[in-house]
């Protein structure tokens, strides 16, 4: 029966049911067990719908005393059209709380625990607020089956994070645009993304991380704008109706395992961007749509006047602290890994999940022991943004032994040595020896920690290099939005320059920030479409960009094709170099122009380092020069002789040649804005 149209629905026998599992299960044959959370609630109604655009319910059942345990409300619904594919919602009575908001039995819920959705076509946001009845426009949930994914067929990779780069994309704009490998049919939707697996393969990652792909709210935006980041979860456990193929939401599980599966076969993990710091529904003056209309003292954080706390920037902030919320996101986790294959997953302002009551920090949140003592989630990748929008910031000191921060420190502090600024060359040696000043002693955590340049919030590489100012007037929001501090540089002009120098300079800049980022300690992780100079023409905020301006470059000209063999080419040297690249090795020895003598002042802009052998023979040397002067750097002999692997003031391509080629002086020139590692034979031996 399909949850588009499942005619003939018909309730035969109603029984109590039973209060796990949570959300819509099969219990038999035409028979199906619901089960919600609403701790305050005086009554509920179970809706059950012919199909997901139905304007009107074709059966009604009311839930009472005897489908009550605890907080949990459940009941067994059995009859001819009744299981898979089934469309529901509720309805759910109980008092306001203070501020006027909270229960709203005018409008139709979405079970938090839905595997899948139905009405996307008819659903109307808007009319999510007030009392005028929405369920003609209102998203259903529908029943699907939980089996586990197939991990025989398809293991997961379990890649170290010693081995490990990550590929930041978006899947609607990583598989449209012009030139796209994608067919037309199936750009922008799952499926699509595995054709573009050769690619990420060519390239050399082992592992994607997906923006959310989580359903989420589209019509989350400024008038004539439509959300296409996805940070506005609708759902925590249904895939993104817009990224499907077909209109059967049956088919949205099979979807997401079909490019698990792909992956898994090529060698790729799949981590995923997750939203459990905030909901759609906003501020309380925002759409009831599914948890606030269940428990809103529950789920969200909110003062004794009933005002919404808000760490989120996005009008609530989640309680994660408590128990049957905590819960419901381990239900989350569980589907994601475990029916659906997925290998980890970042959590967007994840800092906030470890906020207590009244948004007190807490050193052991409850979310983070329960999430590492999961055995069904041991094996995943965890990754977190250690900061939240209340000033949280807990980089070092994570509260959660086996989540990996992401670096904002280190990109800030690399950004501005390339750049030139001064006082930089100190903060760069500590982010190229794995940030001692931050991590002190904890190799574990240093090891693991995510190193990156950009991200899908901020510039492009190519921007980064080429606006001094962000440019987001395309937003809608007078230039208002995206971050004022991002630490880039035009090199002269502002935007696309046809000038030779500039170009140039520019393009020996990129080499030196992605030479850096890979040859640095941590878990390096790229920006889709960064190795091709893909530009937003200075937007820094492109989440309601759904067009070429968010969308993969996919027509490289000559020079986006130099960059792109370039960062190939360091992939392949990371993973040949990847032993040395870690907190177990000796600290780098440091040099400036002249061997052991590093310039660690305010003006200094140039650096060099080398790595030793166990009987200190020199194993690699980096040279870094942001002056902007060419320098002589004093060499370390190495009995040996030295391989020139990298020198970005060369030409592209014999800037990382297929092949290194001797060096033999005592000393070396650098180019002013240049990065050069030199290798003893045999090190880089596959």
């Amino acid at each position: 029966m399909s949850a588009a149209h499942s005619q003939g629905l018909q309730i035969t026998a109603v029984n109590s049911g039973r209060p796990w599992p949570l959300g819509a299960s099969l219990s038999g044959e035409h028979r199906v067990n619901f089960s919600v959370v609403a701790p305050e609630a005086t009554r509920i109604e179970l809706l059950l719908f012919e199909h997901g655009d139905a304007s009107e319910a074709a059966a009604t059942v009311d839930l009472d005393h005897d489908h009550r345990s605890g907080d949990h409300w459940h009941v067994e619904v059995s009859g001819p059209g009744i299981g898979l594919g089934t469309c529901y919602g509720y309805r759910v009575f109980g008092p306001l709380q203070a501020g006027g908001h909270g229960f709203n039995p005018s409008k139709l819920l979405l079970d938090p625990c839905a595997r899948a959705l139905a009405g996307w076509s008819s659903y109307n946001r808007a009319l999510a607020v007030g009392a005028i009845p929405n369920t003609a426009n209102a998203l259903k949930g529908v029943v699907t089956e939980r089996d586990r994914f197939d991990f025989a067929s398809a293991p997961r990779p379990r890649h170290s994070w010693q081995r490990t780069v990550i590929y930041e994309l978006h899947v609607g704009g990583f598989t449209q645009g012009p030139g796209s490998p994608v067919a037309a049919s199936r750009q922008g939707t799952l499926l699509g993304l595995i054709d573009t697996i050769p690619y990420l393969k060519e390239l050399g990652i082992t592992t994607i991380e997906l923006l959310p792909v989580m359903a989420f709210d589209p019509q989350d935006a400024p008038a004539g704008r439509h959300n296409h980041w996805g940070y506005s979860p609708l759902s925590w456990m249904a895939p993104h109706p817009d990224y499907l193929i077909g209109d059967d939401p049956l088919q949205a599980r099979t979807q997401v395992r079909e490019l698990v599966r792909a992956a898994h076969q090529a060698g790729l993990e799949v981590l995923l961007d997750v939203v459990y710091n905030h909901t759609t529904e906003g501020s309380q003056a925002g759409p009831t749509l599914s948890w606030r209309g269940f428990a809103d003292r529950l789920y969200y954080q909110q003062n004794s006047r009933g005002d919404y706390l808000d760490v989120s920037g996005c009008g609530n902030t989640i309680a994660a602290n408590r128990p049957l919320v905590r819960r419901l996101i381990l239900e989350s986790l569980r589907c994601w890994a475990v029916e659906l294959g997925i290998d980890g997953f970042r959590f967007d302002l994840g800092v906030a999940l470890s906020r207590g009551e009244d948004l007190a920090p807490l050193d052991d949140p409850p979310l983070f022991e329960a999430m590492e003592a999961d055995p069904e989630l041991a094996d995943l990748k965890l990754i977190s943004e250690p900061w939240d929008c209340g000033g949280l910031y807990r980089l070092a000191d994570f509260p959660a032994r086996r989540v990996a921060p992401w670096n904002g420190r280190w990109r800030d502090d690399v950004r501005r040595f390339w750049k030139g600024d001064d006082k930089s060359c100190w903060a760069l040696g500590q982010r190229i020896a794995g940030s001692p000043d931050l991590f002190h002693a904890t190799t574990t955590r240093s090891g693991s920690c995510i190193t990156f340049l950009t991200a899908h919030d901020g510039f492009t590489l190519a921007d980064l290099v080429s606006y001094n100012q962000k440019h987001n007037l395309a937003n809608g929001e007078d230039n208002r939005d995206g971050d004022n501090h991002n630490n880039s540089w035009n090199h002269g002009i502002e935007g696309p320059s046809s000038d030779h120098a500039i170009s140039s300079l520019r393009n020996r800049q990129l080499r030196n920030l992605l030479a850096t980022l890979l040859l640095s300690p941590g878990v390096p992780m790229l920006l889709m479409g960064d190795e091709v100079r893909r530009s937003q023409g200075g937007n820094n905020n492109s989440w309601c960009q759904n067009n070429p301006l968010g969308w993969m470059h996919w027509q490289p000209d000559p020079g986006d094709l130099d960059l792109h063999t370039f960062v190939q080419r360091l992939l392949i040297l990371r993973q040949q170099l990847a032993p040395l690249l870690n907190p177990d090795h000796p600290c780098p020895h440091w040099h400036g122009v002249e061997l052991d003598q590093p310039d660690w002042a305010a003006w200094s802009h140039c650096l060099a380092w080398s790595l030793n052998g166990p009987q200190r023979q020199p194993l690699l040397w980096c040279g870094m020069n942001a002056f902007h002067r060419a320098m002589h750097f004093d060499l370390p002999p190495s009995p040996s002789g030295w391989l020139r692997v990298i020198d970005t003031g060369l030409p592209p391509g014999e800037d990382l040649p297929a092949e290194p080629s001797p060096w033999e002086p005592p000393g070396t020139p650098l180019e002013s804005r240049s990065l050069m590692l030199l290798v003893a034979p045999g090190v880089l031996a596959p």
